[in-house]
């Protein structure tokens, strides 16, 4: 039987180690999206934890899942669809307050390594010290793996683990997790693999088997898909590997990136329990969003298919010790519920904006129903909302997707235009976003634009772009006139 514990019942703030992992999908044993993946850390941490199994990105990408899970807001309260260039949190610290700002100013001690925000979001406001992480150049293995450029590499390296910047990383988040504190601490690690390029130790590029299992895939997948899903995908570099015959490389330098992962994840883990302070301790492990690998002929994320939508997700609370092990939630969450999990833990009241609710409830029971289903934004307009057996994608343009998970996990078949199903359809219609924010304009990524305001945003970006080539060249002329 489980002990039910609030955070009214604890009489110390808990500590919280946050471990951030950058574009890492299914691919995990626990999660079985890859029969070969090698995750034997986070395995464990699921058995110790209550897993999410049907976690969700709030968006498919870095910056707009980053700063719904930091600042607390859904994009289409946010207007914060599309990426942003670095400098829009300027606006968003005066607007919002981010989780370490909130726990920093709620009596927490706050620490940061990696890629936690989008962009380097570094400043004392949140954080109480942020490591400067030293770079190396790589060193490659010979004759493994491939490359096009810098980005696109999938090739082991020889460095010295200490090197590499995950190590050192997590290396910083294991001094914090040693240390005696006088306050709780809030341990923010964001580990950057298995994120472009896919380049990691050679130890673990060898661990793999000699040929490695493509994902399921069916040659008519995308026959019943609109004009807007096709749009999201990133067709070039799946015709790019199949025309090369690299999606093999391709897939065992992912797999051996979730491996790296992994070991860092067990570093992290093995600290924690051993710390003074194990006790009092809660590990939150998580993925910004998922990835496609060759699925519906993608790669990368943005999307609103499960395989960029679908996320590690794992709450351990290590003050709770009467509870079962192997505890699943299998109702489908996405990652806005964070902010308020982590308040509600800490017996905190969020600000009054923040979104999503407290996951608590699903803690100490993981059958208690979640107050809201799992929504995904990827554009003004474009949403997907998960619910335990299913998935409905609606886009801007009026075309929709409905898949039916317990009959087809890989959504290959859409639903959507078959009458039988016409009364679930609306009931998922039903819980789509009644309004939405514009989107916030300055200092926007063109290239993650869609949606609604694509294709005037892009006109916009054009227009704007012209002009300042105008001007420039305008002012370059007056220059050599005067001179």
């Amino acid at each position: 039987m489980l002990m039910s514990f609030t955070s009214s019942a604890q009489t110390a703030k808990p500590n919280i180690v946050f471990i951030a992992i950058d574009d890492m999908n299914d691919w995990a044993g626990y999660m079985g999206g890859h029969p070969q993946a090698m995750t034997p850390n986070m395995d464990e941490l699921a058995k110790q934890g209550v897993v999410f199994t049907n976690a969700q990105t709030v968006a498919p990408g870095c910056s707009p899942s980053r700063n719904a899970l930091l600042y607390g807001v859904e994009p289409y309260n946010s207007g914060l669809y599309p990426f942003y260039d670095h400098d829009i949190h300027k606006q968003l610290k005066q607007k919002y307050t981010s989780l370490p700002k909130f726990l920093k100013n709620n009596g927490y001690k706050t620490y940061g390594s990696g890629k936690i925000h989008h962009g380097p979001e570094y400043g004392a406001v949140e954080w109480t010290d942020y490591l400067n992480a030293d770079r190396f150049p790589k060193t490659f293995a010979k004759d493994k793996g491939f490359s096009f450029n810098k980005k696109s590499s999938f090739r082991p390296v020889t460095n010295p683990l200490e090197q590499l910047f995950d190590h050192q990383v997590a290396s910083y988040g294991i001094d914090v997790i040693n240390q005696k504190h006088d306050k709780p601490y809030f341990a923010a690690i964001g580990l950057v693999k298995p994120h472009l390029p896919f380049d990691c130790p050679v130890q673990f590029y060898d661990a793999l088997p000699e040929k490695i299992e493509a994902p399921a895939l069916l040659a008519n997948d995308l026959d019943d898909i609109g004009r807007e899903g096709n749009s999201m995908r990133r067709a070039g570099d799946d015709n790019k590997f199949r025309a090369g015959n690299h999606w093999e490389d391709v897939r065992r330098a992912y797999l051996s990136c979730i491996s790296w992962v992994d070991y860092n994840v067990g570093r992290i883990i093995e600290a924690v329990e051993k710390s003074p302070e194990a006790d009092n301790t809660v590990v939150i492990l998580w993925s910004d969003h998922g990835f496609h690998l060759g699925e519906k002929k993608s790669f990368k994320k943005f999307t609103l298919w499960e395989e960029a939508s679908r996320v590690p997700f794992i709450i351990h609370d290590r003050r709770n010790k009467n509870s079962d092990k192997n505890r699943k939630v299998e109702q489908a969450v996405t990652l806005i519920n964070v902010y308020k999990t982590i308040a509600d833990m800490a017996g905190l009241k969020t600000p009054n904006y923040v979104d999503g609710f407290s996951l608590v409830a699903q803690l100490n029971d993981p059958s208690a129903p979640v107050k809201a289903p799992a929504i995904t934004s990827w554009g003004r307009g474009n949403y997907s909302v998960r619910t335990q057996d299913w998935r409905l994608i609606k886009y801007f343009d009026g075309e929709m997707e409905l898949y039916h998970h317990k009959q087809d996990e890989n959504e290959w078949h859409n639903l959507a235009k078959n009458t039988k199903y016409k009364a679930k359809l609306e009931e998922l219609v039903a819980m789509l976003p009644k309004k939405e924010a514009p989107t916030v304009e300055e200092y926007i990524s063109d290239w993650s634009l869609f949606g609604a305001d694509k294709d005037r945003l892009k006109k916009t970006k054009n227009k704007s772009s012209k002009k300042n080539k105008k001007s420039k060249k305008k002012a370059k002329k007056k220059n050599k006139s005067n001179n």
